[in-house]
């Protein structure tokens, strides 16, 4: 499998842009039932370049998928500040949220959310129609994610006739198709086999080396280690950051 880097299909910033992708200030999130305060993230403070793959790690329950999903914008945070490639997006909207995750943001989910009663290439192509885009410019990037992730000879089938590793490159293309400034994964190996894992992780490092700007949550070391930077969390707070060798 081999992605060739291309100067700005797969991310709208590169390493030349001037501004973080990503700049947190003192976020946080707290979570409240009944009479009793939950502080899921803590008062984060995290900058992410352009072009840049940082790993997300820390045991279970320290608040890595809450922050994850802070940055993703499928949630508010209680306090603190977040900018996304120059735009405050911490006062938006749940409508101002989703439209700007919609063109700024690509997930991949632990679970894949594949539309069972669409095809790979539906799939793909839905948050495309969500933005107005042409039928002819989706099509032509529906073609291209999945010729980047191996999947378009499977374009006209089912979610239910992949297998999970298959399944999980189709979320991955559905993530990059509309050129996200910012590619987010949870958990991305976290339902596959051990082939099936490295797979994917070896497409995540090839889109990064052809230019997206990756952030990951992962508990194994081994993945996390394919970073440039880990962002270890205890408690909801960042405790450790650190370079790695990739």
């Amino acid at each position: 499998m081999s992605i060739a880097p291309v100067a700005t299909a797969l991310s709208t910033f590169t390493t030349a842009a001037m501004t973080d992708v990503v700049t947190l200030r003192g976020l946080s999130k707290v979570f409240y039932t009944e009479d009793v305060e939950s502080h899921a993230v803590r008062e984060v403070s995290l900058d992410i370049a352009p072009g840049e793959f940082v790993a997300i790690t820390g045991p279970s329950g320290c608040g890595k998928t809450t922050l994850l999903s802070l940055i993703g914008l499928l949630d508010d945070a209680t306090a603190g500040q977040y900018v996304l490639a120059g735009t405050d997006v911490t006062a938006m909207s749940r409508r101002e949220r989703a439209r700007v995750r919609n063109r700024q943001i690509g997930i991949i989910f632990q679970g894949f959310n594949l539309l069972g009663d669409m095809t790979v290439a539906e799939n793909v192509q839905l948050p495309l129609t969500f933005r107005g885009m042409p039928l002819s410019e989706r099509e032509a990037r529906v073609e291209s994610a999945l010729n980047r992730v191996g999947m378009l000879h499977r374009a006209y089938h089912y979610p239910n006739q992949l297998s999970g590793g298959q399944q999980q490159r189709v979320a991955v293309a559905r993530a990059v198709a509309g050129a996200p400034a910012l590619l987010l994964a949870d958990e991305p190996t976290g339902n596959l086999d051990t082939a099936s894992g490295a797979a994917v992780m070896e497409l995540l490092t090839e889109l990064h080396a052809a230019g997206s700007t990756v952030c990951m949550v992962t508990h194994d070391p081994g993945y996390a280690m394919l970073a440039q930077r880990q962002v270890s969390m205890r408690d909801g707070a960042v405790h450790v950051v650190e370079n790695t060798s990739a």
